[in-house]
């Protein structure tokens, strides 16, 4: 049986990688990737011969029990996407499934994260985070996540491609209001560049400029003040949420949350309620 290597991937500057990363790739009997043509610029540029195979969101049907096959008859292969770490808003996850309801081994080779890289220069409260890839393009999907997001006090981390940042940002600003961002574009990149503003400021900025290179979009935790904190009640915290269209049991938990108290304890509160 062989081995399904993980391998984390420069996300801009090609220094961005481990030697144990470069290791894995020269001894890999294969380098799964997300595309080859991309990959293949790495390898050349650290002289690594490793052959390629392609494996994407279009061909994974396919391919992916292709790639089982091999790793069952004692091959070791190693999976990269275009940039950063695999199987994190990539179809890699659907690979690393497979090999797990194959009894396949899989071991990761940590290297770089756009996601971490950009909540690093942000200056945003990461203490407790929440990361929700690409917003989804259909319009109901995409309302109930703007939605959802609406009452969620962690900081938010997004991606977004530049085609699609406009109108991202208009409905990130129509949803949350002017909460404190960050986009961070070309990390790593010559054009390394963290902006930031309100999501309002960012949405009216770009309806002149034009967007340019791959985005993460941070957005910063919602504070809450003394009055909502202290002298709101319990029972009036929990309505504030109800209102923002939360659920009574998602609303008794985020008020647990904001309030570091035990859910059970918001119910009791509820239940004893004249």
């Amino acid at each position: 049986m062989g081995t399904l290597y993980i391998v984390g991937t420069p996300i801009g500057n090609l220094e961005d990688i481990s030697p144990r990363a470069l290791r894995i790739l020269r001894e890999a009997d294969c380098v799964a990737a997300e595309d080859t043509r991309h990959t293949l610029k790495l390898l050349n540029y650290y002289e690594i011969k490793t052959p390629l195979a392609s494996y994407h969101e279009h061909n994974k049907r396919e391919k992916g029990p292709d790639l089982i096959r091999q790793l069952q008859q004692g091959r070791n292969i190693a999976l990269v996407t275009d940039a950063g770490m695999p199987c994190i808003s990539d179809p890699g996850v659907d690979l690393v499934k497979l090999c797990i309801d194959g009894h396949i081994p899989v071991e990761s080779v940590p290297g770089p994260s756009a996601l971490v890289t950009a909540l690093a220069v942000s200056g945003m409260d990461s203490r407790r985070f929440v990361f929700e890839g690409f917003l989804p393009r259909d319009r109901k999907k995409r309302g109930q996540i703007l939605s959802e997001l609406r009452s969620e006090p962690r900081c938010i981390v997004l991606y977004e491609a530049p085609h699609h940042l406009k109108a991202t940002l208009s409905d990130l600003a129509g949803a949350l209001g002017d909460r404190p961002a960050a986009l961070a574009r070309e990390l790593t990149k010559a054009h390394e560049e963290t902006i930031r503003a309100g999501l309002c400021t960012l949405a009216e900025k770009y309806k002149t400029e034009e967007p340019l290179g791959e985005y993460v979009i941070i957005i910063d935790a919602k504070e809450f003040d003394k009055k909502d904190t202290y002298d709101m009640t319990v029972e009036e915290h929990v309505k504030s949420y109800r209102e923002d269209g939360l659920s009574e049991m998602d609303a008794m938990k985020r008020v647990a949350r904001d309030r570091g108290i035990g859910k059970r304890e918001v119910y009791e509160i509820l239940k004893n309620r004249v």
